[in-house]
């Protein structure tokens, strides 16, 4: 996951929600604007990209739903052959 927001804050987000997945902070918002995902407003769009062992991007889902992001990215993971851990 990427944020905009400062260290600190995605340190207490993770903390709060027990996250168990790396979040980069790039509260410079280079990332996120080289990425296209950047709003006008200075926020990160949520949207979520598949991305080959390569470094190509394989799909881009606009649509991310937070209540079902976890089980969308588990199908369409599986739909472009992702390796099963």
């Amino acid at each position: 996951m990427v944020s905009v927001d400062t260290l600190e804050d995605n340190t207490e987000f993770a903390e709060q929600n027990e996250a168990t997945f790396p979040i980069l902070a790039n509260p410079e918002k280079d990332m996120v604007e080289a990425y296209g995902a950047l709003m006008p407003v200075g926020f990160a769009n949520r949207w979520t990209f598949y991305i080959g062992a390569d470094g190509t991007i394989l799909k881009i889902d606009r649509d991310t739903e937070p209540e079902t992001a976890g089980e969308d990215m588990a199908r369409t993971m599986g739909e472009l052959g992702f390796p099963q851990i």
